[in-house]
Protein backbone atom coordinates (compact mmCIF):
# COMPACT_ATOMS: atom_id res chain seq x y z
CA UNK A 1 0.00 0.00 0.00
CA UNK A 2 1.30 3.27 -1.11
CA UNK A 3 0.82 6.79 1.25
CA UNK A 4 -2.56 7.80 2.05
CA UNK A 5 -4.00 11.38 0.33
CA UNK A 6 -5.30 13.22 3.40
CA UNK A 7 -8.74 12.98 2.49
CA UNK A 8 -8.47 9.20 2.49
CA UNK A 9 -6.65 9.03 6.08
CA UNK A 10 -9.16 11.55 7.23
CA UNK A 11 -11.98 9.41 6.07
CA UNK A 12 -9.91 6.66 7.90
CA UNK A 13 -10.04 8.34 10.98
CA UNK A 14 -13.97 9.74 10.88
CA UNK A 15 -15.75 6.62 9.35
CA UNK A 16 -19.49 7.98 9.70
CA UNK A 17 -20.86 10.30 7.47
CA UNK A 18 -19.95 13.54 7.87
CA UNK A 19 -21.90 17.02 6.99
CA UNK A 20 -19.80 17.92 3.34
CA UNK A 21 -18.94 21.34 5.05
CA UNK A 22 -17.01 20.11 8.47
CA UNK A 23 -14.90 17.22 6.13
CA UNK A 24 -14.30 19.79 3.74
CA UNK A 25 -12.98 22.35 7.02
CA UNK A 26 -11.00 19.40 8.49
CA UNK A 27 -9.41 18.69 5.31
CA UNK A 28 -8.02 22.34 4.78
CA UNK A 29 -6.92 22.80 8.63
CA UNK A 30 -4.84 19.23 7.90
CA UNK A 31 -3.07 20.78 4.72
CA UNK A 32 -3.11 24.44 6.45
CA UNK A 33 -1.42 23.21 9.47
CA UNK A 34 0.56 20.72 7.66
CA UNK A 35 2.02 23.03 5.77
CA UNK A 36 1.95 26.73 7.83
CA UNK A 37 1.98 25.35 11.24
CA UNK A 38 -0.60 25.73 13.55
CA UNK A 39 0.02 29.14 14.99
CA UNK A 40 0.61 30.86 11.31
CA UNK A 41 -2.63 29.40 10.30
CA UNK A 42 -5.52 31.92 10.31
CA UNK A 43 -9.20 30.43 10.29
CA UNK A 44 -9.35 32.62 6.81
CA UNK A 45 -6.54 30.23 5.87
CA UNK A 46 -8.52 27.51 6.28
CA UNK A 47 -12.10 28.90 5.38
CA UNK A 48 -10.67 29.64 2.00
CA UNK A 49 -8.78 26.39 1.19
CA UNK A 50 -12.60 25.13 2.07
CA UNK A 51 -14.50 27.23 -0.03
CA UNK A 52 -15.81 29.17 2.65
CA UNK A 53 -16.17 32.50 4.22
CA UNK A 54 -14.55 32.63 7.72
CA UNK A 55 -18.09 33.32 8.97
CA UNK A 56 -19.57 29.49 7.79
CA UNK A 57 -16.50 27.98 9.93
CA UNK A 58 -17.74 29.25 13.01
CA UNK A 59 -21.05 26.99 12.57
CA UNK A 60 -19.19 23.65 12.75
CA UNK A 61 -16.05 25.31 14.69
CA UNK A 62 -16.04 27.81 17.14
CA UNK A 63 -12.45 28.26 16.31
CA UNK A 64 -8.95 26.74 14.69
CA UNK A 65 -8.35 25.38 18.16
CA UNK A 66 -11.45 23.58 18.08
CA UNK A 67 -10.31 22.09 14.39
CA UNK A 68 -6.83 21.09 16.09
CA UNK A 69 -7.99 19.26 18.66
CA UNK A 70 -10.63 17.00 16.77
CA UNK A 71 -7.94 16.51 14.32
CA UNK A 72 -5.25 15.78 17.27
CA UNK A 73 -8.26 13.74 19.70
CA UNK A 74 -9.00 11.16 16.39
CA UNK A 75 -5.64 10.44 15.35
CA UNK A 76 -4.29 9.65 18.60
CA UNK A 77 -7.88 7.46 19.36
CA UNK A 78 -7.11 5.09 15.92
CA UNK A 79 -3.13 4.69 16.81
CA UNK A 80 -4.44 3.61 20.49
CA UNK A 81 -6.86 1.13 18.56
CA UNK A 82 -3.92 -0.04 16.59
CA UNK A 83 -1.35 -0.53 19.42
CA UNK A 84 -4.30 -2.36 21.64
CA UNK A 85 -5.04 -4.69 18.85
CA UNK A 86 -1.55 -5.84 18.12
CA UNK A 87 -0.67 -5.92 21.51
CA UNK A 88 -3.97 -8.18 22.47
CA UNK A 89 -3.38 -10.39 19.39
CA UNK A 90 -2.37 -14.16 18.94
CA UNK A 91 1.36 -15.24 19.86
CA UNK A 92 4.02 -14.68 21.65
CA UNK A 93 5.68 -11.39 22.76
CA UNK A 94 8.22 -11.02 19.92
CA UNK A 95 5.62 -11.74 17.42
CA UNK A 96 3.31 -9.42 18.77
CA UNK A 97 5.91 -6.52 19.63
CA UNK A 98 7.30 -7.40 15.36
CA UNK A 99 3.58 -6.87 14.67
CA UNK A 100 2.71 -3.99 16.71
CA UNK A 101 6.09 -1.46 15.42
CA UNK A 102 5.60 -2.83 11.96
CA UNK A 103 1.96 -1.52 11.74
CA UNK A 104 2.40 1.82 14.14
CA UNK A 105 5.34 2.76 11.85
CA UNK A 106 3.29 1.86 8.44
CA UNK A 107 0.00 3.98 10.15
CA UNK A 108 2.89 7.15 10.35
CA UNK A 109 4.51 6.49 6.98
CA UNK A 110 1.10 6.19 5.13
CA UNK A 111 -0.78 8.87 7.21
CA UNK A 112 2.64 11.66 7.61
CA UNK A 113 0.75 14.66 6.81
CA UNK A 114 -2.06 13.89 9.70
CA UNK A 115 0.91 12.38 11.71
CA UNK A 116 2.94 14.87 11.63
CA UNK A 117 0.26 17.28 13.03
CA UNK A 118 -0.93 15.13 15.79
CA UNK A 119 2.19 14.54 16.98
CA UNK A 120 4.30 17.97 16.68
CA UNK A 121 1.40 20.60 17.37
CA UNK A 122 0.30 19.11 20.78
CA UNK A 123 1.40 22.58 22.70
CA UNK A 124 -1.04 24.72 20.72
CA UNK A 125 -3.99 22.37 21.99
CA UNK A 126 -6.00 24.30 25.23
CA UNK A 127 -5.40 22.80 28.30
CA UNK A 128 -7.97 20.97 28.52
CA UNK A 129 -7.76 19.22 24.88
CA UNK A 130 -4.02 18.79 25.92
CA UNK A 131 -5.84 16.86 28.89
CA UNK A 132 -7.41 14.15 26.62
CA UNK A 133 -4.53 13.84 23.59
CA UNK A 134 -2.59 13.26 26.92
CA UNK A 135 -4.37 10.52 28.47
CA UNK A 136 -4.33 8.65 25.08
CA UNK A 137 -0.83 9.18 24.49
CA UNK A 138 -0.30 7.11 27.70
CA UNK A 139 -2.60 4.45 27.25
CA UNK A 140 -0.77 4.31 24.40
CA UNK A 141 2.82 3.84 25.87
CA UNK A 142 1.36 1.81 28.59
CA UNK A 143 0.23 -0.95 26.18
CA UNK A 144 3.88 -0.75 25.01
CA UNK A 145 5.52 -1.16 27.93
CA UNK A 146 3.11 -3.58 29.04
CA UNK A 147 4.34 -6.02 26.03
CA UNK A 148 7.87 -5.12 26.66
CA UNK A 149 7.29 -6.10 30.43
CA UNK A 150 5.34 -9.28 29.27
CA UNK A 151 8.28 -10.44 27.20
CA UNK A 152 11.01 -9.68 30.09
CA UNK A 153 9.23 -11.90 31.95
CA UNK A 154 9.20 -14.70 29.61
CA UNK A 155 13.01 -14.38 29.12
CA UNK A 156 12.36 -12.78 25.32
CA UNK A 157 13.41 -9.02 26.25
CA UNK A 158 16.33 -7.73 27.86
CA UNK A 159 15.71 -4.35 28.84
CA UNK A 160 17.25 -1.78 31.65
CA UNK A 161 14.22 0.45 32.52
CA UNK A 162 10.49 -0.48 30.48
CA UNK A 163 8.73 2.94 30.73
CA UNK A 164 11.72 4.62 28.56
CA UNK A 165 12.12 1.55 26.67
CA UNK A 166 8.85 1.96 25.43
CA UNK A 167 9.01 5.18 24.87
CA UNK A 168 11.70 5.03 22.40
CA UNK A 169 9.70 1.99 20.09
CA UNK A 170 6.72 4.41 19.63
CA UNK A 171 9.21 7.24 19.22
CA UNK A 172 11.01 5.81 16.28
CA UNK A 173 7.49 5.24 14.75
CA UNK A 174 6.16 8.56 15.08
CA UNK A 175 9.33 10.64 13.90
CA UNK A 176 8.42 8.51 10.55
CA UNK A 177 5.77 10.96 9.94
CA UNK A 178 8.07 13.81 10.42
CA UNK A 179 10.29 13.09 7.31
CA UNK A 180 8.58 10.42 4.86
CA UNK A 181 6.74 11.28 2.48
CA UNK A 182 5.77 10.41 -1.33
CA UNK A 183 9.54 9.67 -2.73
CA UNK A 184 10.62 7.95 0.32
CA UNK A 185 12.03 4.78 -1.14
CA UNK A 186 10.97 2.46 1.37
CA UNK A 187 6.94 1.72 1.32
CA UNK A 188 4.76 2.28 4.45
CA UNK A 189 5.00 -1.52 5.06
CA UNK A 190 8.98 -2.34 3.90
CA UNK A 191 9.57 0.28 6.43
CA UNK A 192 7.39 -0.89 8.93
CA UNK A 193 9.32 -4.46 8.77
CA UNK A 194 12.55 -2.84 8.88
CA UNK A 195 11.76 -1.54 12.33
CA UNK A 196 10.21 -4.21 14.12
CA UNK A 197 13.52 -5.77 13.08
CA UNK A 198 15.52 -2.76 14.68
CA UNK A 199 13.10 -2.76 17.70
CA UNK A 200 13.54 -6.46 18.74
CA UNK A 201 17.05 -5.96 18.24
CA UNK A 202 17.04 -3.22 20.71
CA UNK A 203 14.80 -5.02 22.79
CA UNK A 204 17.52 -8.19 22.90
CA UNK A 205 15.53 -10.31 20.95
CA UNK A 206 17.16 -13.07 19.04
CA UNK A 207 14.30 -13.60 17.08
Amino acid sequence: MTTMTTEQHLADLWPGERPEAARRLLLAAVDSFASRGFHATTTRDIATAAGMSPAALYIHYPSKAALLAEISRNGHAATLALVEEAAAAPGDPVARMRRLVEQFTAWHARGHTVGRIVNYELRALPEEDFAVVAELRRRIEDAVMRLIEEGAAAGVFTVAETRTTARAVTSLGIDVARWYNERSSESPEQLGARYGELVLRMLGSSA
